[in-house]
């Protein structure tokens, strides 16, 4: 029983900080993602418009996904905070290369359309998937 708590002790700090390490990179890929649409998740999710909160959920569990894969595989800190950008900057880029491929998406969403918010969600989460299996790599 004594091993077990010793290594516990040792290694529950490890888990806390990597742990917090992850979240905070979700929380800042989820900020540059807010900051990069050109519509405003918040105000539609608060105004009840659908499309706006499956684009939202579906975007952070695809920003989560391959942070995961990344928790996963990383025994270093540092690991999980350079892959973690990495992944990041994949799904962030995503996003981008999907509002530039899919025209008047901003109006789509703005106006509700599920249908195309599901488009960019399947489009995120597919990426992420791929991106957690490189990562995992």
């Amino acid at each position: 029983m004594t091993g077990i708590l010793d290594t516990l002790g040792s290694g529950l700090p490890v888990l806390a900080l990597q742990f917090a390490v992850t979240l905070a990179l979700l929380l800042v890929g989820a900020a540059i993602y807010m900051a990069l649409t050109p519509f405003h998740e918040r105000d539609l999710v608060r105004a009840g418009n659908v499309a706006a909160g499956i684009v939202l959920a579906g975007t952070l569990v695809a920003l989560a996904i391959p942070l995961a894969a990344t928790l996963a595989t990383s025994s270093v800190t540092i690991d999980i905070l350079l892959w973690g950008v990495v992944a990041l900057a994949i799904q962030l880029a995503t996003f981008g290369l999907s509002a530039a491929l899919i025209p008047n998406l901003r109006t789509m969403i703005e106006d509700g359309n599920a249908a195309a918010a599901l488009v960019l969600t399947g489009i995120q989460l597919s990426v992420a998937l791929l991106n957690a299996g490189a990562m995992a790599g």
